[in-house]
C-alpha cells in the first residue's frame, strides 16, 4: 500500500477533530433519522453515487489537490460501510469520467496511483470478504497503465463468485460511450449470427441494449446522489437512469456526512414513482 503523506495525515488530524467538535450536535438527530430511514419504506435496490467536489474541497481547504483526493477515497470506504449497514443490495460510484482523463497528465497519473493502491486495498479488505461484497470495475481502461489494469483485474477475480452487494465502480465510465459499446456488441453479435445490417436493424429492441451495456444483469438505478451543488447527470448511466429519482447535495464529496445521507434516503422514501405512468 502506498503511505499517505505527512501532510495529509496532519490535515485528516484536524478535520477529524472539527468533526469531532460538531457530532453531539448531529448525534440526536442523526438517530431519530436513521430510525425513520429503516422503518420509513424502501431503500434503493440499486443507489448510484456521483463523487464529486474532491478538488474544490482541497481548494476551499487550502491544501494541495492530492489531499482531496485522499479525504475523498476515505469517504468511499465510510459511504459504502453505511450502504453494507443499511442492505442496499447494488451500488455504482463514479470516481472517474472519459473526459477526466483528459487532465492533467500528472493529475491522471497521481489518479491512477491512487486506483492501484485501492484496488489492491479493496481485494483484502475484511469487509469486502465478510460481506460477500461483489465488485466490478466498469468503463473503457485501454489507455489505463497495465499495473492498474491487473489491480483491477485481481479485485474483481477475488469477489467474483460473491452473492452479497454488487459493487460498480465508474472508472474511465461515459455514458455516451456505454451506448456505442453496447450498440457494438449487439452489431457484431448479429453479424456473427449471419444477420445483415438491414435485419440486425430492424431486429433491435431497447432489451438488446440493455443487456449489452457495462452494468447488464443489475437493476436499473432507481436514486442517483451528486455531491458538490452541481445539479447534472454529466452523462451518469445514461441508459440505466430514465426513471431514476435524483438528488443533488451541497456538500463537497469528502465533506458528505451520515446525516446527509439519511437525509437523501428520507427524500428518495417520500416519492412517488410513476414510471411514466
Amino acid at each position: 500500500m502506498t503511505a499517505r503523506s505527512p501532510l495529509t495525515a496532519a490535515f485528516r488530524g484536524l478535520y477529524s477533530l472539527r468533526a469531532l467538535a460538531t457530532k453531539p450536535v448531529y448525534w440526536f438527530y442523526e438517530r431519530r433519522l436513521r430510525r425513520k430511514v429503516r422503518v420509513g419504506g424502501k431503500l434503493p435496490q440499486h443507489l448510484g453515487l456521483i463523487l464529486d467536489g474532491n478538488r474544490r474541497f482541497a481548494r476551499a481547504a487550502g491544501v494541495q489537490r492530492e489531499i482531496g483526493y485522499e479525504f475523498g477515497i476515505d469517504k468511499a470506504h465510510e459511504v459504502l460501510q453505511w450502504c453494507l449497514e443499511l442492505d442496499i443490495p447494488a451500488v455504482t460510484i463514479w470516481v472517474l469520467s472519459t473526459d477526466n482523463v483528459a487532465r492533467d497528465p500528472e493529475e491522471v497519473a497521481h489518479l491512477m496511483k491512487l486506483f492501484d493502491r485501492e484496488a489492491r486495498n479493496l481485494a483484502t479488505d475484511p469487509r469486502i470478504h465478510g460481506n460477500r461484497v461483489r465488485v466490478r470495475a466498469i468503463g473503457q481502461h485501454d489507455s489505463f497503465p497495465a499495473h492498474v489494469l491487473n489491480a483491477l483485474k485481481e479485485l474483481e477475480e477475488a469477489t467474483a463468485s460473491y452473492d452479497g452487494m454488487l459493487l460498480n465502480i465508474a472508472v474511465g465510465y461515459g455514458g455516451r460511450e456505454e451506448i456505442v459499446d453496447a450498440v457494438k456488441v449487439y452489431l457484431e453479435q448479429q453479424a456473427q449470427a449471419g444477420a445483415t445490417l438491414e435485419q440486425a436493424a430492424q431486429a433491435l429492441r431497447p432489451d438488446d441494449i440493455s443487456a449489452r451495456t457495462y452494468t447488464a444483469g443489475t437493476p436499473e438505478v432507481d436514486f442517483i446522489i451528486r455531491t458538490s451543488g452541481e445539479i447534472r447527470m454529466s452523462g451518469f448511466m445514461l441508459w440505466q437512469s430514465v426513471y431514476s429519482e435524483f438528488y443533488f447535495c451541497d456538500v463537497y464529496w469528502p465533506g458528505f456526512r451520515w446525516v446527509d445521507f439519511l437525509r437523501a434516503l428520507r427524500d428518495f422514501q417520500g416519492r412517488r414513482r410513476r414510471f411514466g405512468k
